[in-house]
């Protein structure tokens, strides 16, 4: 009598060499494909914002503005100058984005904020995901209870290369999705 341990799937004599290298291969494919998991997983504990309900999600289409200016060292190097995106909803516009950073409803709702906390983004050409908290509102409307804003599922808009001359303008395509939440009652 065969102990199951000593081949649990019961193949014939010579396989279980052969399955635990396919095990091994199958498990090295896989581990790789994982790591944006975690990375995401990470990400989102990082901008978490536990406490607080969903008040709408949009999508945003635009592109991340950069200037060619001086860095610390004195070098030419892209510097972030200000975001301008369309926000949609189910493919309709519903708002836009814009410095401040500041969003903007067509209901009149506008939300000022500033970063709390940041995590990378799946790529490094994917700018980070955000979590901002509001400093300033105006207007009524869909906006108008919003405590913070989750940038999340970002693609593009990181600037790279040589800027130059100073002062030159670099538009960078990138789309992401911005939760905008309230704090529960």
């Amino acid at each position: 009598m065969r102990r199951i341990t000593d081949n649990p799937l019961m193949l014939p004599k010579g396989t279980a060499a052969m399955n635990t290298s396919f095990t091994v291969f199958v498990v090295a494919l896989l581990v790789p494909l994982s790591a944006p998991s975690i990375a995401s997983a990470q990400a989102r504990d990082t901008i978490a914002a536990p406490a607080e309900a969903l008040v709408a999600m949009a999508h945003a289409e635009g592109a991340q503005i950069y200037d060619c200016k001086a860095d610390a060292g004195g070098h030419l190097a892209w510097q972030f100058r200000e975001p301008i995106a369309t926000l949609l909803i189910d493919g309709k516009t519903i708002g836009r984005h814009y410095a401040g950073p500041t969003w903007e409803m067509i209901d009149g709702s506008t939300i000022v904020g500033k970063q709390d906390s940041r995590a990378p983004g799946a790529t490094p050409e994917d700018i980070p995901w955000l979590k901002l908290e509001v400093t300033s509102r105006r207007g009524t409307g869909r906006l108008t209870d919003v405590t913070t804003i989750r940038r999340v599922n970002t693609k593009g808009g990181v600037a790279s290369g040589q800027c130059g001359p100073a002062g030159a303008l670099l538009s960078v395509a990138y789309s992401a999705d911005y939760a905008f939440l309230k704090k529960d009652d």
